[in-house]
């Protein structure tokens, strides 16, 4: 296969597996595993090893993530259809993979923020990404700030809960603070 099939496997393996086991619980020879590739080639597309793979896995799915938002915000009539399409559609994975596969920016963030500046950063640079896209849409940015921590937060007490019960809560008082009126 051509190198950059194998590096597009490599970092799509990597994204599956921060999703499920976070960065600290996956291993080099997990990714290689999964994307079915020779361990030296983990080396050859990635030679700042599991930091420079991690950076990369960060941006890429952060810019997936993004666009996925993006169009499912994008095809609803309103903003309060909008925001709870959002939210409601990212419980629907949690369940589907019985609360493994969240996601992977917050995962690694909430794992290296206090430890590794490099991967601090490129999670701080995908939430900020993610909040202009936000800010776009709804015309202002505690609102998307506000939007993106229900969300982020919501993964994460869904996680440790096993329900959706708090993806849920958050798209409902994400949708009231973002069609609330503004403040005077």
């Amino acid at each position: 296969m051509p190198p950059s099939q194998t590096r597009d496997r490599i970092l799509t393996a990597t994204a599956e597996l921060f999703r499920r086991q976070g960065y600290s619980g996956t291993g080099l020879k997990a990714v290689v595993a999964e994307a079915r590739a020779p361990f030296g080639s983990l080396y050859h597309h990635f030679p700042g090893g599991k930091q420079q793979l991690a950076e990369e896995v960060i941006h890429a799915s952060g810019a997936y993530f993004q666009a996925l938002v993006c169009a499912v915000y994008d095809e609803q009539a309103t903003t309060a259809d909008a925001v709870r399409a959002v939210l409601t559609g990212a419980a629907e994975p949690l369940e589907a993979t019985d609360y493994e596969a969240a996601c992977p920016i917050t995962t690694v963030a909430l794992e290296v923020a206090s430890t590794d500046e490099v991967l601090r950063r490129a999670t701080a640079e995908v939430f900020e990404r993610w909040t202009v896209a936000l800010t776009e849409r709804l015309g202002d940015r505690d609102r998307a700030l506000a939007v993106l921590a229900a969300l982020e937060g919501a993964f994460v007490l869904c996680r440790a809960r096993r329900t959706t019960e708090p993806m849920l809560a958050a798209g409902a008082m994400a949708v009231a603070h973002a069609t609330a009126a503004p403040p005077s």
